[in-house]
């Protein structure tokens, strides 16, 4: 289903500019989801979650990782997870354009050695400090260790609106209280919209 809401960009600030576009589905061992994409049709923002058809508490799921079957295991992420990895001292906060995604955990790791990869390739373009590029020397060679089941680490979500989800009979979890909750960043601030909307 595609609408148009009467709602103004968070980004360029277009008057009427955002297009939504939600699409309901079964998600396997996770249970109906609704994917919500908004587009700003003046800058091209776009933002995607996903948003159970029950309700949700906040909640956290960790999986202990030191496989490489491990790699295939289902993760469902909203865009008010953060993820953490405390072995290898990685984290990631939602932001204001943070999306929801499914993947797995070897897609979660390469999100991680992006990032890294990223951070080197700058500290060699503007030849920094020699101690970054071995620090991420180190973090990517760690985390191929993690990819090939050699280097065990916990993988965590931990979500304040209790959307996300690792898929594996070995995952652990348990509920956040609510002062974690509040200090976790709860992700993108999206448009008011009328729930006729969605309909």
């Amino acid at each position: 289903m595609e609408s148009r809401l009467e709602q103004d960009c968070p980004i360029c600030f277009s008057e009427a500019t955002l297009k939504m576009i939600a699409h309901s589905s079964e998600i396997p061992y996770f249970g109906e989801h609704t994917q919500i994409t908004m587009i700003c049709e003046g800058c091209g923002w776009k933002v995607t979650d996903f948003i159970p058809a029950d309700g949700k508490k906040p909640g956290a799921w960790s999986l202990t990782v030191d496989s490489e079957e491990h790699m295939s295991t289902r993760v469902v992420r909203s865009s008010s997870c953060t993820v953490r990895i405390t072995e290898l001292g990685l984290e990631v906060s939602p932001g204001g354009s943070s999306t929801g995604y499914v993947s797995n955990i070897e897609g979660v790791l390469k999100r991680f050695e992006d990032a890294v990869g990223t951070i080197k390739r700058q500290s060699e373009r503007d030849q920094e400090d020699p101690g970054i590029i071995t620090r991420c020397n180190e973090m990517l060679s760690l985390i191929n260790s993690v990819r090939t089941g050699s280097y065990p680490v916990t993988l965590e979500l931990l979500d304040p609106v209790g959307h996300s989800q690792i898929l594996h009979e070995d995952a652990v979890s348990r509920d956040i209280a609510s002062e974690e909750a509040e200090s976790l960043d709860p992700g993108p601030v999206y448009p008011v919209f009328d729930a006729a909307d969605l309909v």
